[in-house]
């Protein structure tokens, strides 16, 4: 099974990293901000992946990529990192990981279509239905979650925070369109090449792409108080492991072995994964509706397995 659903595993692995990330990185963000986050874990994790390169392949950089592979894999790394993530972690920021996770369930059903379109990828009947079971638990869980802490928050807070939550909202959709589109895009320039040189080619772009951000913002002194502020600086390094260097590496290699719109659906149970630690860490109750919308989601998971 492992053989022919290889794509699938790495799938639910990237989510497994994701779930660590998106905990480290909520934690960081509201340290030293969603810009400082990005740039500083981008840097993190190009050099996990140089150090990895260079034991695994003997290359510290892609330099054996073509530049077919250099262009859409940058296009895919500009768009998914700059535009997609720094849209994503100002969500986090505002409006928390739970909230931003749910609106980021729509990125499987944009993947599906964007691949469909440019790629020639059609779903199957078992396809739709496995992800329609999974995008549906994670919805039951995120909305039984946001409907609790609504109810803990009193109505001056709701008109304060309004705003803020409106803002993030769309912050979370245009993240849920930059990874879509990102991810899309990376199977299209991959082909069969690493999947962890390819991640490099990406965090070039986005390295690339942040500094432009950082130098026009005049964000520096940020991003250097950023860097001393060492409880942020151990989240980032722990976030930066599991996402840009494990996470972003075997999502590229869900979809090089499977569907692009599979390998979305698959990777957006971070909600549901976040419950336990939720639990465990934050001491937080859960609700009978979440351990529903939990099973569900798994066995829309499982259904893509059969």
């Amino acid at each position: 099974m492992f053989q022919t659903h290889f794509g699938e595993v790495a799938s639910v692995l990237t989510a497994l990293f994701w779930t660590v990330t998106a905990l480290a990185f909520e934690a960081a963000g509201k340290r030293v901000g969603a810009l400082s986050l990005n740039l500083i874990r981008l840097f993190m994790g190009f050099i996990y992946l140089s150090i990895y390169s260079l034991i695994s392949r003997g290359f510290l950089l892609p330099v054996d990529a073509t530049s077919y592979q250099w262009f859409w894999l940058f296009l895919s790394g500009i768009i998914g990192f700059v535009l997609g993530d720094l849209m994503l972690f100002q969500a986090f920021i505002l409006i928390g990981a739970r909230i931003s996770m749910l609106v980021m369930s729509l990125v499987p059903l944009i993947t599906a279509i964007i691949a469909w379109i440019t790629l020639g990828e059609v779903l199957t009947v078992k396809d739709f239905l496995a992800m329609g079971l999974t995008i549906t638990g994670i919805v039951i869980v995120m909305l039984v979650r946001k409907r609790v802490n609504q109810k803990k928050a009193n109505e001056t807070l709701k008109k304060e925070r309004f705003s803020k939550t409106m803002l993030g909202l769309l912050f979370a959709f245009g993240g849920a369109l930059g990874q879509a589109t990102g991810l899309v895009l990376s199977k299209k320039g991959m082909g069969s090449y690493d999947a962890f040189a390819a991640t490099q080619i990406r965090i070039i772009a986005g390295i690339a792409g942040f500094i432009i951000v950082v130098t026009v913002m005049r964000r520096w002194k940020n991003v250097r108080a950023g860097l001393l502020n060492i409880p942020a600086v151990k989240r980032m390094a722990l976030g930066s492991f599991t996402g840009p260097f494990l996470g972003v590496a075997f999502s590229l290699l869900a979809v090089q072995n499977t569907n692009a719109g599979i390998a979305a659906t698959i990777m957006a149970i971070v909600p549901v994964l976040i419950i336990p630690p939720a639990i465990l860490i934050n001491k937080e109750k859960v609700h009978i509706a979440e351990i529903a919308g939990a099973i569900i989601s798994v066995g829309g998971v499982a259904l893509f397995f059969m």
